[in-house]
Order: C-alpha cells, then structure tokens, then sequence
C-alpha cells in the first residue's frame, strides 16, 4: 500500500513539474478552451481534408520535451465530418509512421465525445507510437471530434506528443478541453 500511495505521489508530482505552466487558452474562433503547459502560438494555413481544402486554425507549444497542439477547421460540407474526422486521424498516423491496424503495436482508439460534440463513430481518442521523419520514437495521444456551431461544422484535433511521454499529461491536456456554449 505504500508503494502505491507513493507511486501516486510521483505521478501529480511529474504532472505538476515546474516545465509544465499549466494555463487556460481560449480559443474564441472554435468557441473551444484548452489547459496548455506552456505560451501557445497560433498559426493558420489552407490545408487538405479529406479531399477538399480547408482552413485550419493551429495553437500549440512545446514543453517538458513534448508538443501539445490543438487545430479546428470549418467544414464545407457539414455531412462529411465523420469522413473528415477518419481522414485526418490515417493522415496524423501515417505521419507518425505508426503500425498499421492488426500489427504489432498498432493504435489503440477508444470513442471519445466531449461534451457539446457530435457523436460521430469517428470521434475517437488514439494511442499511438511511431516514428519522427529523423526516425527517433515518439509516442502520441489525439482526439478528434466535430461539433455544430451555429449553422456551421468544425472538426477538431487536439494531440500531445513526444519521446517520453506521460500519461498523465496526455490526460491533463486531453481531459482539459471544453466545448463552450
């Protein structure tokens, strides 16, 4: 018993670590908050979505050795967001270099709806190692999700990553996030 209330100890201590500043980020534009570890940047560029372009909105920053970013788009065809979800998280995994399904150390996906969002089959929240394009070891966990804001759609994909990640940061970021009115 010991060993696990000690055990417990370390873990809040690490997710506490004077590298990780913990703030609150809101993100007007998606109507979304997020807790970052660190000062976000924001950036903006005209990307691909499962076939059509798409404006993508970026926060993030790295900190501890791990990136945490978070990007939402406005969809132009609302009926596609379950595609756009399924299409985004193949195109983050084969970036990662990760296994395919059914190999060895492939990514392990478990729904995920936050609160306010679609519950689309392709919400979901992986698990997923691979390898940076240096070929060194990363270890990534990511939501994606879509939600109605107004008469628009907008997907979202929120992802903490790095060589020695931490669950309980991954959880701290992705557990952070709040879809606001």
């Amino acid at each position: 018993m010991i060993r696990i209330l000690a055990l417990v100890a370390v873990l809040l201590l690490a997710a506490c670590s004077p590298a990780l500043n913990w703030r609150d980020v809101a993100l007007a534009d998606a109507s979304l908050r997020a807790s970052l570890p660190c000062k976000p940047e924001v950036a903006q560029r005209t990307v691909e979505l499962a076939g059509t372009p798409a404006e993508l909105r970026m926060t993030g920053c790295e900190a501890d050795g791990a990136t945490f970013a978070l990007a939402c788009a406005v969809l132009s065809d609302p009926g596609r967001a379950g595609v756009t979800l399924a299409h985004w998280r193949a195109a983050v995994l084969a970036a990662l270099q990760a296994p395919a399904a059914g190999q060895p150390g492939a990514p392990v996906d478990a729904h995920h709806v936050p609160a306010g969002a679609l519950d689309l089959p392709q919400s979901v929240r992986t698990q997923a190692r691979g390898r940076t394009a240096d070929g060194s070891a990363v270890e990534a966990h990511a939501v994606w999700f879509a939600r109605v804001q107004g008469p628009q759609v907008r997907a979202c994909h929120a992802v903490v990553f790095g060589a020695g990640l931490r669950p309980a940061v991954a959880d701290q970021f992705l557990g952070g996030l709040v879809l606001l009115p």
